[in-house]
């Protein structure tokens, strides 16, 4: 091995460091807080019960009549009499009580 091999294997490490330091500190900034809500938005759709008011990702409001483990499904009323079933995934959010 020659001294300048040796000169060139060295300074590739700082560089390598420089680079999974920055990975590092984009997943602790980024990453991280993202996966963090998406569990928090998953372990409330899971909490979702019978008679929980929510809106749908396609801005649908209704209330939750019924809901199907087996498929992950939710039956929501959005009108009198009127029921569709929704996938429990495409909940948005749970909507606000409005009270006239």
């Amino acid at each position: 091995m020659t001294l300048l091999q040796a000169a060139g294997q060295q300074s590739s490490m700082p560089m390598i460091l420089m680079m999974v330091a920055i990975f590092a500190i984009m997943w602790f900034f980024m990453i991280r807080p993202q996966q963090k809500k998406q569990k928090e938005i998953q372990n409330w759709r899971n909490s979702i019960t019978v008679g929980t008011q929510i809106v749908t990702a396609g801005g649908i409001y209704g209330i939750v009549r019924g809901i199907n483990e087996a498929d992950n499904t939710l039956e929501v009323e959005i009108a009198n009499g009127v029921r569709i079933r929704v996938d429990r995934n495409s909940v948005y959010a749970q909507a606000q009580s409005q009270t006239k």
